[in-house]
């Protein structure tokens, strides 16, 4: 068996705010209750469990995705005006995207930030 990440809990500041702003920017699935958390479903084998929580520090979540996927959550964070920019020290230039690396190697990326603070990134090879 192949190890894949099954879910990770996310620490937010709001986890209404959290789950409307990933199912809109990344159109992942809202799961609602789940357990202790509000969930939303990435892809059939990750879900991000959202726990309310006042205590952390800034996580990066990288997302890879098809150049078709990649376009149109790139519009959509255009769309929203959120802040983006081109690299991962670069998160408000609004630039990009930029080529930087990841698992695959390097890639077209887009840097920005969730209502939380976390750093995310969307990514296509």
């Amino acid at each position: 068996m192949t190890v894949v990440l099954d879910h990770t809990i996310v620490p937010v500041n709001d986890r209404e705010q959290s789950v409307e702003f990933y199912s809109r920017i990344f159109g992942f699935e809202n799961l609602g209750e789940v357990g202790r958390f509000l969930a939303v479903r990435v892809n059939d084998s990750l879900n991000l469990d959202f726990s309310l929580s006042d205590d952390f520090r800034s996580i990066h979540y990288a997302f890879a995705m098809e150049p078709d996927e990649f376009e149109a959550a790139f519009q959509r964070i255009q769309d929203s005006k959120i802040p983006y920019g081109d690299s991962p020290r670069t998160q408000d230039n609004m630039r990009g995207p930029g080529i930087t690396p990841g698992a695959k190697g390097d890639g077209k990326a887009v840097y920005f930030k969730d209502p939380s603070g976390h750093v995310l990134e969307i990514k296509t090879y």
